[in-house]
C-alpha cells in the first residue's frame, strides 16, 4: 500500500527564508509533513537525526553548501532521496550536485506546481519499487562480479557491497530488468524519475557515468552499460546471467 501525504516528511534546507516558507506552507497543504533549515550544518543535523521521506536542498546556503551536505550524507549512508535547489544557469553546480549523489535538481524560480509534483514523482517511484512481488526480489547477478538484491536494495561488486544513492539504484535495476533494450534518456526520465522535461537529459547522463564508475572494471571501457550512440544506453544483451 503506498504512503498517504500525511505520513511523508520532507526536510527544506534553504537560507531564503520567505521562499522556505513559501515552499512550507505548499507542501504542507498538499498533504506532508515539513521541517525547515536555514544553514547547510544545521541541515545535516537535522537530515542524520530523524527520517526524512526527501530532502530539498539548496545550493547555495550559509554554514555549509549543499553539495558538501549531499557529500557527508551519501559518505554516512543517509540514502533519502535529495532534490538540490539551484540559482545558477551554468551547468556545472547542477552536475556536482548529482555527482555529489543528490537524485535530481530543480533550478531556480520554479513553480509551486512543478515542484510538488516532481516530489511526488519521486515518492511514488519508491512507493512502486516497494511493492514489487517476491519473484522480482529474486538476486540479479550481471555477469560474475555484479549482484543487485532488490529485496535489501543491495548491490555487490567483486564481493564488496557498494553505496548507491537511491536514484542509481533505481536506474541499474531498471536496465537489469530489461536486458539488452535500449532507452532514450527522456524513456530513461519517465521509466526511473516518473517524469519527463526537456533539458534534464544530462541528469541521466551523471547518473550513467557514476553507475560505470561504481560497477565497471574500466569505465572508460563499459562492459555492461552500454552507450548506443544516437539513442541513449541499454545493458548488455547477455549481462544478466542468473539468478
Amino acid at each position: 500500500m503506498l504512503k498517504a501525504p500525511s505520513t511523508r516528511r520532507v526536510l527544506i534546507i534553504e537560507d531564503e527564508r520567505d521562499l522556505a516558507e513559501l515552499v512550507k506552507r505548499h507542501l504542507e497543504d498538499s498533504g506532508f509533513t515539513v521541517e525547515t533549515a536555514a544553514r547547510g550544518d544545521d541541515g545535516l543535523r537535522a537530515a542524520e537525526a530523524t527520517a526524512f521521506d526527501l530532502i530539498l536542498l539548496d545550493l547555495m546556503l550559509p554554514g555549509m553548501d549543499g553539495i558538501e551536505v549531499c557529500r557527508r550524507l551519501r559518505a554516512r549512508k543517509v540514502q533519502t532521496p535529495i532534490v538540490m535547489v539551484t540559482a545558477r544557469t551554468t551547468e556545472v553546480e547542477k552536475v556536482l550536485g548529482l555527482e555529489m549523489g543528490a537524485d535530481d535538481y530543480i533550478a531556480k524560480p520554479f513553480g509551486l506546481a512543478e515542484l510538488t509534483a516532481r516530489i511526488k514523482a519521486i515518492l511514488r517511484r519508491i512507493d512502486s519499487l516497494a511493492t514489487t512481488s517476491d519473484a522480482d526480489d529474486r538476486p540479479i547477478d550481471l555477469g560474475t562480479a555484479v549482484r543487485i538484491d532488490p529485496a535489501s536494495r543491495q548491490v555487490i561488486v567483486r564481493g564488496q557491497i557498494v553505496v548507491l544513492t537511491p536514484k542509481e539504484f533505481d536506474l541499474l535495476l531498471h536496465f537489469a530488468r530489461n536486458p539488452g533494450r535500449v532507452y532514450s534518456r527522456s524513456q530513461l526520465l519517465d521509466a526511473v524519475w516518473g517524469y519527463s522535461h526537456e533539458g534534464y537529459e544530462h541528469a541521466v547522463n551523471c547518473h550513467i557515468n557514476r553507475l560505470r564508475g561504481k560497477i565497471e572494471t574500466n569505465q572508460a571501457r563499459p562492459e555492461l552499460l552500454l552507450t548506443v550512440w544516437g539513442i541513449g544506453y541499454k545493458l548488455a544483451d547477455h549481462a544478466v546471467t542468473g539468478t
